[in-house]
C-alpha cells in the first residue's frame, strides 16, 4: 500500500501533476491555504501505485510517497 502525503503549504496549484498521474487521483482542492492559494489533493489513495510521477514532475516538491 502506498502513502501520498502532500505539503498543502508549499502548493502553488500550478496543476502540472494531475496531467502526469497515470490513475487521475489529483485534483484540486476547493480549499485554499494560508498563500490564499488552491492546492492539490488526492482522491483514491488506495489505487495509487507509487509511480512518482506527481513527485518527479512537482517544481515545489509538495509530494512525499512512503510504502506502507
Amino acid at each position: 500500500m502506498i502513502e501520498l502525503r502532500i505539503d498543502s503549504e508549499k502548493c502553488k496549484g500550478c496543476e502540472i501533476c494531475i496531467s502526469v498521474c497515470p490513475k487521475k487521483l489529483l485534483s484540486m482542492s476547493e480549499n485554499i491555504n494560508s498563500g490564499g492559494l488552491h492546492y492539490i489533493e488526492m482522491t483514491g489513495e488506495e489505487d495509487c501505485v507509487g509511480c512518482k510521477s506527481c513527485a518527479i514532475i512537482c517544481p515545489d516538491s509538495v509530494f512525499s510517497i512512503f510504502k506502507k
